[in-house]
């Protein structure tokens, strides 16, 4: 075609990225709900399985529904392969895990997702991967971290919950002076408003069940990488460990992404008109939004994003004030999960945040007070009203 999809913006890319039509030209894209694939002649199947013929040998390995999932993605981040999972932390676990054996060294920002945290705190460790936590918005702490063995730094940029954020190019210079690989988790900033390849990191990791499916239906993860990454580390790792992506998943996370750019860029306006009225109540200790003047990271930011995010950080003082704030809200949710189209609240000390030690919580900044809003597509009048009133009450 004279089209190269390379060239076409992110509203074409979600729509029209992947499409592989089968026979009957389906308009839309086909899901392959199998195990398994045929062959003409076992011939045929040889060449296949020798990698000199194209097509699919087993679901486990790859499956059409599942590549266009992946082919639609790695268009939209830039990235020359993605390679699906069956959730967000298959691919964090998948990203780290392929990088690294026995002796090495992996440093990462303390200040992760709780199941993120155990993976480098508690798993890699008992296979002799050391580990090291730093706070991931000082450069120097990167710099004394990073050895001659460290193959692998693991960013989390806007972080969870409290939003910090880092300096993906400078932290990237660092870890490729000593041949380490960078992965950032890029779940919050969603790959509209970050493209941390672009930045300098070498892979990218995706929850797909937040935004990406964005309506509250199924698990799903992304790697995202170059081919020779991919050829290294993560080819066989995927083809034989089985993290595996269901097709009817990946149908509904390929549907997903067609309206991925029209949900976050909406969500993002409110969330930013959200933070502004949160910041200004007498009952709210301290806000965090990326793109709030008063953020700690509002420079960085705005360097390395190009909007804020659909999720707000504040510290109501104590527990007893946030589960009264919780509590009071009649349109916002209480849930653990983020990136729905509907919006919802958590306590991260009670619930995504329960595994790690009550002593090292500060240190995350996550805080007895401390609330998590992930801002959903409602209107931005009744969302006002509902978090002031529960504000009001807290």
């Amino acid at each position: 075609m004279a089209e190269d999809p390379k060239d076409w913006d992110v509203a074409t890319k979600l729509i029209r990225g992947g499409i592989a039509r089968s026979q009957f030209m389906e308009t839309a894209e086909a899901l392959y709900l199998t195990q398994g694939f045929t062959y003409d002649s076992a011939e045929g199947a040889d060449r296949r399985f020798a990698g000199d013929e194209p097509g699919f040998v087993y679901s486990r390995f790859n499956n059409p529904t599942v590549k266009m999932f992946e082919d639609r993605l790695a268009l939209l981040e830039g990235a020359e392969v993605c390679r699906a999972q069956a959730t967000g932390m298959a691919s964090v676990h998948a990203a780290l895990i392929g990088l690294v054996k026995a002796g090495d060294h992996v440093v990462a920002g303390r200040a992760l997702f709780g199941s993120c945290r155990w993976i480098v705190a508690e798993l890699l460790p008992r296979f002799g991967v050391e580990t090291t936590f730093v706070d991931a918005t000082n450069l120097a702490e990167w710099e004394a971290a990073i050895r001659p063995n460290t193959k692998a730094v693991l960013i989390e940029t806007p972080s969870n919950p409290v939003l910090e954020i880092t300096d993906i190019a400078a932290v990237a210079e660092m870890a490729h002076a000593v041949g380490a690989k960078v992965v950032v988790d890029n779940v919050f900033a969603t790959p509209i408003f970050q493209q941390p390849l672009k930045l300098g990191a070498d892979v990218v990791v995706y929850s797909a069940t937040k935004h990406i499916d964005g309506q509250g239906r199924v698990l799903g993860g992304a790697i995202l990488t170059s081919e020779a990454i991919n050829e290294e580390f993560y080819r066989d790792y995927v083809r034989h460990t089985g993290p595996a992506l269901s097709p009817f998943n990946a149908w509904v996370l390929v549907k997903g992404l067609e309206t991925l750019d029209l949900r976050v860029r909406r969500q993002n306006d409110t969330a930013a008109a959200l933070a502004d009225v949160i910041g200004e109540h007498k009952k709210v200790r301290e806000v965090l939004y990326p793109f709030r003047k008063d953020h700690p990271g509002y420079e960085i930011a705005k360097k390395q994003m190009t909007g804020g995010g659909t999720v707000i950080a504040m510290d109501l003082g104590s527990r007893e004030a946030a589960f009264k704030f919780l509590n009071a809200l009649e349109i916002v949710d209480i849930s653990n999960n983020l990136g729905d189209a509907k919006s919802m609240a958590t306590h991260p000390p009670t619930t995504t945040h329960r595994s790690v030690p009550e002593e090292q919580r500060p240190s995350l900044g996550v805080t007895e007070g401390g609330v998590r809003l992930s801002v959903g597509l409602e209107s931005v009048e009744d969302l006002k009203r509902d978090v002031i009133r529960a504000l009001d009450q807290a």
